[in-house]
């Protein structure tokens, strides 16, 4: 499976933004999908992520509130909602899909990754 991560760019404070994670070669059915960020020289930081059935989430904490995940499993893509950016959400953003079904927050259990997207917000 190949996952493609798309829609970032320059956005002002305050705006939105919306990524895609797309999959390609297998489904992402049974496996949990995060997004995840990184900053240069800094670790990659967990964002968000969701079950297979999109029924269970988790979100960072400082992201509850500004960013939604949802799934689209027919699609075979999945999607980050930001709002109410702030400039220290500028990172470029990872979409990587699970080992199994199991939602996990650690970049470790997480074992197929897109190529990211930039986000840059503006002050």
């Amino acid at each position: 499976v190949q996952l493609q991560a798309s829609g970032g760019g320059l956005v002002q404070a305050g705006g939105s933004l919306r990524l895609s994670c797309t999959a390609s070669g297998r489904t992402l059915r049974r496996h949990a999908v995060g997004w995840f960020r990184q900053t240069p020289g800094k670790e990659r930081e967990f964002v968000a992520a969701l079950n297979w059935s999109g029924g269970d989430i988790y979100y960072a904490d400082s992201m509850k509130g500004r960013f939604a995940i949802s799934r689209d499993n027919a699609e075979n893509t999945v999607y980050l909602q930001m709002i109410r950016v702030k400039p220290e959400d500028t990172a470029v953003y990872y979409c990587a899909r699970s080992f199994d079904s199991v939602l996990t927050t650690v970049v470790t259990d997480y074992h197929v990754w897109g190529q990211g997207t930039l986000v840059t917000v503006s002050s």
